[in-house]
Protein backbone atom coordinates (compact mmCIF):
# COMPACT_ATOMS: atom_id res chain seq x y z
CA UNK A 1 0.00 0.00 0.00
CA UNK A 2 1.59 3.30 -0.80
CA UNK A 3 2.14 5.12 1.84
CA UNK A 4 2.38 9.00 2.83
CA UNK A 5 4.52 10.47 1.06
CA UNK A 6 3.97 9.06 -2.83
CA UNK A 7 0.30 10.74 -1.77
CA UNK A 8 2.07 13.69 -1.02
CA UNK A 9 3.34 13.62 -4.53
CA UNK A 10 0.27 13.00 -6.13
CA UNK A 11 -1.01 15.85 -4.80
CA UNK A 12 1.84 18.20 -5.91
CA UNK A 13 1.89 16.40 -9.86
CA UNK A 14 -1.82 17.23 -10.15
CA UNK A 15 -1.56 20.95 -8.64
CA UNK A 16 1.81 21.29 -11.03
CA UNK A 17 0.46 19.42 -13.84
CA UNK A 18 -3.76 20.37 -14.09
CA UNK A 19 -4.45 22.66 -11.83
CA UNK A 20 -6.80 25.86 -12.85
CA UNK A 21 -7.57 23.33 -15.95
CA UNK A 22 -10.83 22.36 -16.77
CA UNK A 23 -11.05 18.89 -16.71
CA UNK A 24 -12.91 16.05 -18.56
CA UNK A 25 -13.99 13.59 -16.25
CA UNK A 26 -15.24 10.02 -17.54
CA UNK A 27 -15.24 6.53 -15.85
CA UNK A 28 -14.28 4.10 -19.04
CA UNK A 29 -15.23 1.20 -16.66
CA UNK A 30 -18.69 2.43 -15.50
CA UNK A 31 -18.45 1.87 -11.97
CA UNK A 32 -18.38 6.36 -11.56
CA UNK A 33 -20.38 6.75 -13.77
CA UNK A 34 -22.63 8.83 -11.86
CA UNK A 35 -19.58 10.68 -10.02
CA UNK A 36 -17.72 11.06 -12.64
CA UNK A 37 -20.79 13.68 -14.00
CA UNK A 38 -20.69 15.64 -10.10
CA UNK A 39 -16.75 16.94 -11.37
CA UNK A 40 -17.29 16.63 -15.42
CA UNK A 41 -16.22 19.66 -16.86
CA UNK A 42 -14.96 21.64 -13.64
CA UNK A 43 -12.20 23.42 -13.12
CA UNK A 44 -9.58 21.33 -10.42
CA UNK A 45 -8.52 24.05 -8.28
CA UNK A 46 -6.55 22.22 -5.18
CA UNK A 47 -4.88 19.21 -4.49
CA UNK A 48 -4.12 18.38 -1.08
CA UNK A 49 -2.91 14.86 0.60
CA UNK A 50 -3.82 13.78 4.39
CA UNK A 51 -2.35 10.86 5.60
CA UNK A 52 -3.13 8.02 2.68
CA UNK A 53 -5.96 9.87 1.07
CA UNK A 54 -5.83 12.20 -1.75
CA UNK A 55 -8.13 15.25 -2.11
CA UNK A 56 -8.82 16.64 -5.49
CA UNK A 57 -11.27 19.86 -5.20
CA UNK A 58 -13.08 21.56 -7.82
CA UNK A 59 -14.14 24.99 -8.44
CA UNK A 60 -17.74 23.81 -8.01
CA UNK A 61 -16.96 23.35 -4.44
CA UNK A 62 -17.41 19.33 -4.84
CA UNK A 63 -14.09 17.15 -3.30
CA UNK A 64 -12.87 14.09 -5.29
CA UNK A 65 -11.32 11.62 -2.75
CA UNK A 66 -9.44 8.72 -3.51
CA UNK A 67 -7.89 6.20 -1.34
CA UNK A 68 -5.16 3.83 -3.13
CA UNK A 69 -5.39 0.41 -0.57
CA UNK A 70 -3.23 -2.02 -1.54
CA UNK A 71 -3.93 -2.02 -5.37
CA UNK A 72 -4.80 1.28 -6.59
CA UNK A 73 -2.27 3.50 -8.63
CA UNK A 74 -2.46 6.48 -11.26
CA UNK A 75 -1.39 6.72 -14.80
CA UNK A 76 0.03 9.62 -16.05
CA UNK A 77 0.31 11.00 -19.67
CA UNK A 78 2.30 14.49 -19.90
CA UNK A 79 5.03 16.22 -20.14
CA UNK A 80 6.90 13.99 -17.73
CA UNK A 81 6.08 11.15 -20.24
CA UNK A 82 3.81 7.96 -18.86
CA UNK A 83 4.16 7.17 -15.72
CA UNK A 84 2.16 6.09 -12.31
CA UNK A 85 2.07 6.53 -8.71
CA UNK A 86 0.45 3.75 -6.40
CA UNK A 87 0.69 -0.65 -7.01
CA UNK A 88 1.75 -1.54 -8.95
CA UNK A 89 3.95 0.94 -10.59
CA UNK A 90 5.70 1.41 -13.82
CA UNK A 91 8.73 3.28 -14.93
CA UNK A 92 8.91 7.14 -16.64
CA UNK A 93 8.53 6.68 -20.65
CA UNK A 94 10.64 9.27 -22.64
CA UNK A 95 8.06 12.19 -22.88
CA UNK A 96 6.15 12.40 -26.02
CA UNK A 97 4.86 15.15 -27.93
CA UNK A 98 1.21 15.65 -26.96
CA UNK A 99 -1.38 15.54 -29.19
CA UNK A 100 -4.48 17.68 -29.15
CA UNK A 101 -8.18 17.81 -30.61
CA UNK A 102 -9.22 21.16 -32.44
CA UNK A 103 -10.77 21.88 -28.37
CA UNK A 104 -7.29 22.04 -27.35
CA UNK A 105 -7.79 18.85 -24.81
CA UNK A 106 -4.78 16.62 -24.98
CA UNK A 107 -6.13 13.25 -27.25
CA UNK A 108 -5.38 10.32 -24.16
CA UNK A 109 -5.05 6.82 -25.84
CA UNK A 110 -8.12 4.41 -25.59
CA UNK A 111 -8.13 3.07 -21.84
CA UNK A 112 -6.21 -0.02 -21.15
CA UNK A 113 -7.69 -2.32 -18.10
CA UNK A 114 -10.42 -1.41 -15.47
CA UNK A 115 -10.22 2.49 -15.08
CA UNK A 116 -12.13 3.93 -12.81
CA UNK A 117 -11.39 7.28 -13.23
CA UNK A 118 -10.27 8.89 -16.39
CA UNK A 119 -9.05 13.04 -16.16
CA UNK A 120 -8.34 14.91 -19.70
CA UNK A 121 -7.08 18.37 -19.67
CA UNK A 122 -4.94 20.56 -21.89
CA UNK A 123 -1.53 18.89 -20.23
CA UNK A 124 -2.10 15.60 -20.05
CA UNK A 125 -4.48 12.81 -18.93
CA UNK A 126 -4.29 10.78 -15.78
CA UNK A 127 -6.25 7.55 -15.48
CA UNK A 128 -6.97 5.78 -12.09
CA UNK A 129 -7.56 2.25 -11.37
CA UNK A 130 -8.22 -0.29 -8.72
CA UNK A 131 -8.84 2.30 -5.44
CA UNK A 132 -10.05 1.12 -2.47
CA UNK A 133 -12.12 4.50 -2.06
CA UNK A 134 -13.09 6.61 -5.02
CA UNK A 135 -16.06 9.33 -4.07
CA UNK A 136 -17.37 12.80 -4.73
CA UNK A 137 -18.05 14.24 -1.49
CA UNK A 138 -18.67 18.36 -0.47
CA UNK A 139 -16.97 20.48 2.14
CA UNK A 140 -18.45 18.69 5.39
CA UNK A 141 -17.78 15.35 4.16
CA UNK A 142 -14.40 16.23 3.62
CA UNK A 143 -13.25 17.51 6.47
CA UNK A 144 -15.52 14.32 8.76
CA UNK A 145 -12.66 12.58 7.07
CA UNK A 146 -9.85 14.26 7.91
CA UNK A 147 -11.41 14.74 11.35
CA UNK A 148 -10.79 10.94 11.71
CA UNK A 149 -7.45 10.97 10.74
CA UNK A 150 -4.23 11.91 13.25
CA UNK A 151 -1.81 14.62 12.15
CA UNK A 152 0.02 14.32 9.04
CA UNK A 153 4.03 14.94 9.36
CA UNK A 154 4.25 16.39 5.87
CA UNK A 155 0.73 18.85 6.70
CA UNK A 156 1.32 22.33 7.55
CA UNK A 157 -1.58 21.79 10.55
CA UNK A 158 0.62 18.68 11.95
CA UNK A 159 -0.14 18.92 15.63
CA UNK A 160 2.32 16.44 17.36
CA UNK A 161 0.96 17.04 20.38
CA UNK A 162 -2.07 15.64 19.06
CA UNK A 163 -0.77 11.96 18.35
CA UNK A 164 1.32 12.33 21.67
CA UNK A 165 -1.69 12.28 23.66
CA UNK A 166 -3.00 9.33 22.35
CA UNK A 167 0.59 7.51 22.64
CA UNK A 168 1.08 8.57 26.12
CA UNK A 169 -1.95 6.70 27.05
CA UNK A 170 -2.17 3.59 25.61
CA UNK A 171 -1.36 0.02 26.42
CA UNK A 172 -1.06 -1.00 23.15
CA UNK A 173 2.32 -1.26 21.59
CA UNK A 174 4.09 1.34 19.98
CA UNK A 175 4.38 -0.65 16.91
CA UNK A 176 0.47 -1.30 16.32
CA UNK A 177 -0.04 2.29 17.27
CA UNK A 178 1.77 3.61 14.39
CA UNK A 179 0.14 2.12 11.74
CA UNK A 180 -3.28 3.11 13.61
CA UNK A 181 -3.93 6.07 10.95
CA UNK A 182 -6.03 8.22 13.71
CA UNK A 183 -2.97 8.16 15.49
CA UNK A 184 -0.65 9.38 12.61
CA UNK A 185 -1.85 9.73 9.51
CA UNK A 186 0.34 8.38 6.42
CA UNK A 187 2.46 5.73 8.03
CA UNK A 188 2.72 2.28 6.53
CA UNK A 189 5.13 -1.18 7.37
CA UNK A 190 8.46 0.16 5.79
CA UNK A 191 7.96 3.82 7.98
CA UNK A 192 7.14 1.95 11.02
CA UNK A 193 9.84 -0.62 11.13
CA UNK A 194 12.38 1.95 10.14
CA UNK A 195 10.97 4.66 12.04
CA UNK A 196 11.23 2.50 15.43
CA UNK A 197 14.96 1.05 14.22
CA UNK A 198 16.18 4.41 13.62
CA UNK A 199 15.32 5.59 16.75
CA UNK A 200 16.01 2.72 18.87
CA UNK A 201 12.88 1.64 20.35
CA UNK A 202 11.78 -1.59 21.21
CA UNK A 203 8.68 -2.08 18.78
CA UNK A 204 6.65 -4.63 21.63
CA UNK A 205 6.82 -1.34 24.08
CA UNK A 206 3.22 -0.52 25.44
CA UNK A 207 2.96 3.28 24.21
CA UNK A 208 2.70 4.70 27.58
CA UNK A 209 6.12 3.33 28.30
CA UNK A 210 7.71 5.56 25.22
CA UNK A 211 9.16 9.03 27.07
CA UNK A 212 8.21 12.54 25.61
CA UNK A 213 11.94 12.87 24.40
CA UNK A 214 11.92 9.32 22.57
CA UNK A 215 8.21 10.38 21.11
CA UNK A 216 9.79 13.84 19.97
CA UNK A 217 12.79 11.86 18.35
CA UNK A 218 10.55 9.54 16.68
CA UNK A 219 8.29 11.97 15.12
CA UNK A 220 11.14 14.36 13.62
CA UNK A 221 12.75 11.22 12.16
CA UNK A 222 9.43 10.44 10.88
CA UNK A 223 9.02 14.20 9.27
CA UNK A 224 12.46 13.75 7.58
CA UNK A 225 11.82 10.03 6.31
CA UNK A 226 8.57 11.22 4.83
CA UNK A 227 9.99 14.76 3.34
CA UNK A 228 13.00 12.81 2.16
CA UNK A 229 10.81 9.83 0.66
CA UNK A 230 8.38 13.03 -1.90
CA UNK A 231 12.22 14.34 -2.36
CA UNK A 232 13.48 10.84 -3.99
CA UNK A 233 9.89 9.21 -4.98
CA UNK A 234 11.19 6.24 -2.98
CA UNK A 235 11.95 5.27 0.64
CA UNK A 236 15.39 5.03 1.41
CA UNK A 237 16.06 5.12 5.53
CA UNK A 238 19.92 4.15 5.72
CA UNK A 239 22.56 6.06 5.74
CA UNK A 240 25.58 6.10 3.65
CA UNK A 241 28.16 4.46 5.77
CA UNK A 242 25.74 1.73 6.52
CA UNK A 243 25.44 1.08 3.26
CA UNK A 244 27.47 -1.89 1.31
CA UNK A 245 27.52 0.35 -1.45
CA UNK A 246 27.88 3.66 0.59
CA UNK A 247 28.69 6.08 -3.14
CA UNK A 248 25.97 4.12 -5.40
CA UNK A 249 23.63 6.20 -6.55
CA UNK A 250 20.82 5.39 -6.95
CA UNK A 251 20.99 3.55 -3.73
CA UNK A 252 20.43 -0.11 -4.56
CA UNK A 253 17.11 -1.89 -2.76
CA UNK A 254 19.13 -4.06 -1.05
CA UNK A 255 21.09 -1.18 0.63
CA UNK A 256 17.68 1.00 1.25
CA UNK A 257 16.47 -0.27 4.32
CA UNK A 258 18.01 -0.97 7.84
CA UNK A 259 15.63 -3.66 9.08
CA UNK A 260 12.28 -4.31 6.64
CA UNK A 261 12.51 -7.57 4.37
CA UNK A 262 15.59 -8.69 5.83
CA UNK A 263 14.45 -11.87 8.13
CA UNK A 264 17.47 -13.23 9.45
CA UNK A 265 20.17 -11.19 7.66
CA UNK A 266 22.98 -9.19 9.92
CA UNK A 267 21.83 -5.70 10.90
CA UNK A 268 23.84 -3.27 9.65
CA UNK A 269 24.69 -1.92 12.99
CA UNK A 270 25.26 -4.56 15.10
CA UNK A 271 24.92 -7.97 13.08
CA UNK A 272 22.44 -9.17 15.30
CA UNK A 273 20.05 -10.91 12.82
CA UNK A 274 16.84 -9.17 11.95
CA UNK A 275 13.56 -10.80 13.49
CA UNK A 276 10.29 -10.63 12.12
CA UNK A 277 6.30 -11.38 13.39
CA UNK A 278 3.14 -10.58 12.34
CA UNK A 279 1.95 -7.42 14.18
CA UNK A 280 -1.23 -5.44 13.48
CA UNK A 281 -1.90 -7.69 10.40
CA UNK A 282 1.84 -6.62 8.74
CA UNK A 283 4.89 -8.20 9.22
CA UNK A 284 7.30 -6.08 11.43
CA UNK A 285 11.02 -6.27 11.24
CA UNK A 286 13.55 -5.09 14.05
CA UNK A 287 16.79 -5.73 15.61
CA UNK A 288 16.86 -7.44 19.18
CA UNK A 289 19.92 -5.78 19.95
CA UNK A 290 19.82 -2.26 18.89
CA UNK A 291 16.17 -2.07 19.98
CA UNK A 292 16.45 -3.95 23.01
CA UNK A 293 15.35 -0.70 25.35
Amino acid sequence: MPEGHTLHRLATHFAKTYGGQRLRVSSPQGRFADGARLIDNRVLAVAEAHGKHLFLGFDSGAWLRVHLGLYGAWTFGDSEGEHSLGAPRQGNSEPKRLERGADGFVVAPSPTGAVRVRFVGRSGWADLRGPAACEVIDVSGKEAVQDRLGPDPLRDDADPERAWSVVAKSRTTIAALLMRQDVIAGIGNIYRAESLFRSGIEPHRPGRAVDLTEWEVLWADLTALLEDGVRDGRIITTRPEHRAQPTARPVPRSDAFYVCYRTGEPCRICSTPIKAEELAGRTLYWCPQCQSQ
